[in-house]
């Protein structure tokens, strides 16, 4: 555990990647492959489910500290983050331990889940006493879900690479599903990512490992720029972008493997898409987008949701809500590993393929063509009724990289403008990391009714903390501590004197909002200064931005 404090305040004291990766492979090299299997897999974005309830770590931490409510409550809202204030209010620890990371999270941290409540306040407490100081910290983390370092998975994997004399690209395809929600890595498994490639990996006829995702890059370039940058559309394949769940379906060894983006496997979520790939001959890889499907068209990403939220899957919300993958890359045919093919002859196999298949839930993605950018910039301005986000510009040579990548090709995604409404700021609250000093998580709200309404309020209906540089920021900050009207722990409700234009990609009903309506990906696009707040918008602006 001392040598996972000690990387955690190494890799949070720079910005150097340089030095980040120096850190990185140090411990990697000293440390247990038990503890270096843990330690990767919560750097590498990995999170155990929650161990113990905040209310009461903050109960205990509080008692223990010898503080009434409000002065920890105070302390909690100048730190910003629950585990950094717990860990330096406590008193000092009056035990010592030798136990690694590996100890400390499978004998102590995990079985707190499995702990009757009248027994987890001991538990807790005799954990802590024998934490030194530099260690809470990360155990606090740990404990409440928050840990997060400054280092990419990339990082990550360029690390283990290094240690094990391998292709990173050989190492990211050993990450995927490394870091599932259930996981509990083992010395095994950590030896398994270091481990020279094997004839079995090589040829990976009967594993349901997929390949790493290849992901875009935003393209924002004014259109007059396209030919200089791109050259002619005949370059390039050109897809809508689809507002789904991306998805690998893996066909091998008489068996079907749905994998998400997230790395979460979710084949029994949608049966539909295992039987289909059932049919699939074996050796098969397909990249693509799980979307529901109904009247030969797309739906709204809110349809897919109420799939997403149900824990059982009847026959009637099958019928009801029938979904389909979206194919646009075959990675591998025959056993055979295509990444390396120019994209346009994946893409030929991959119709090919499907032609062959006649199944229902196997859908092509369509290709777009053009006769100039202004020509497709035309079929774009069609994306939001048809319920996608715009266009996937797709190198024509291009490989299947690994991740968000220029070096085989590259990918852009030339995405619609978002939709957009002027709201009042309401609520705020602390950042995290770097900005746990400030307040950057706002609360946004709009009128349920026109100006001239008697009574009219403002409805909260949307969250966001990015858009903001860091000068805005601090202003919007100085604003924030002088408008409060009252305190909810960490969140503070403010006189309303904020504007800001808010953007978002898509838009749905919803009845688990106070306002009725929920927003995708909501954002700040500015400040807006010049804009009273009796002048931002309705819920009925809101309304007329839904899907027809």
């Amino acid at each position: 555990m001392k040598q996972f404090a000690a990387l955690y305040r190494e890799l949070d004291a720079t910005t150097s990647s340089l030095a980040k990766q120096a850190a990185l492979q140090r411990y990697l090299q000293i440390a247990t492959p038990e503890d270096a299997a843990w330690a990767v897999y919560f750097l590498a974005g990995g999170k155990p489910r929650q161990l113990v309830p905040a209310k009461l770590l903050r109960l205990l931490a509080q008692e223990s500290a010898g503080l009434p409510e409000w002065l920890f409550d105070e302390s909690y809202e100048a730190v910003g983050d629950l585990a950094e204030t717990i860990s330096l209010l406590l008193p000092p620890p009056d035990e010592t331990h030798d136990l690694g990371l590996a100890a400390w999270i499978e004998q102590h941290l995990l079985p707190l889940r499995k702990t009757l409540p009248d027994a987890l306040a001991d538990a807790l407490r005799s954990q802590w006493k024998r934490l030194a100081v530099d260690e809470r910290l990360v155990y606090f983390k740990l404990i409440t879900g928050g840990f997060r370092v400054g280092v990419s998975r990339l990082q990550v994997t360029q690390a283990l690479a290094a240690v094990g004399a391998l292709d990173p690209k050989r190492v990211a395809q050993r990450l995927m599903g490394y870091t599932h929600i259930s996981g509990q890595p083992t010395a095994a498994d950590y030896a398994a990512l270091i481990a020279p490639e094997s004839t079995g990996e090589l040829d990976q006829q009967t594993s349901g490992q997929p390949y790493p995702f290849f992901l875009a890059h935003p393209f924002n370039l004014p259109l007059e720029a396209f030919e200089t940058t791109l050259g002619p559309p005949s370059q390039w394949i050109i897809e809508w972008k689809w507002d789904g769940i991306r998805a690998q379906l893996v066909k091998r060894a008489g068996q079907v493997w749905l994998w998400s983006r997230g790395e979460e496997l979710v084949t029994d979520r949608f049966p539909e898409l295992a039987v289909m790939g059932e049919t699939l001959p074996e050796g098969t890889v397909l990249d693509g987008e799980i979307v529901v499907w109904r009247d030969d068209r797309v739906q709204p990403f809110a349809e897919l949701q109420k799939r997403i939220g149900r824990k059982t899957l009847g026959p009637k919300l099958l019928r009801e809500i029938p979904v389909v993958l979206l194919a646009y890359d075959l990675l591998e045919w025959q056993g055979r590993d295509l990444r390396a093919l120019p994209q346009q002859e994946r893409r030929v196999l991959l119709d090919d393929l499907l032609v062959d298949a006649q199944h229902p839930s196997l859908v092509a993605s369509p290709m777009l063509h053009g006769e100039s950018w202004a020509d497709l910039a035309r079929q774009r301005e069609a994306a939001r009724s048809m319920g996608v986000e715009g266009m996937m510009l797709k190198q024509r040579d291009a490989h299947y990289g690994v991740g968000r990548t220029k070096d085989v090709g590259v990918w852009w995604k030339w995405k619609i403008e978002p939709l957009s409404v002027d709201a009042v700021l309401v609520y705020a609250q602390r950042g995290h990391g770097r900005r746990a000093s400030l307040y950057s998580d706002y609360t946004f709200a709009v009128w349920d009714g026109p100006p001239e309404a008697e009574d009219r309020k403002l409805v909260p209906f949307a969250k966001a903390y990015s858009g903001l540089t860091d000068a805005e920021m601090a202003r919007v900050d100085a604003v924030i501590r002088k408008t409060t009207i009252e305190s909810f722990g960490p969140v503070r409700s403010v006189r309303p004197t904020l504007v800001f234009e808010l953007g978002f990609e898509g838009i749905a009903r919803s009845t688990r909002h106070k306002s009725g309506i929920a927003v995708r990906f909501p954002r700040m696009l500015r400040w807006r200064e010049d804009k009273p707040v009796e002048e931002a918008d309705t819920l009925q602006t809101l309304a007329a931005l839904l899907p027809s």
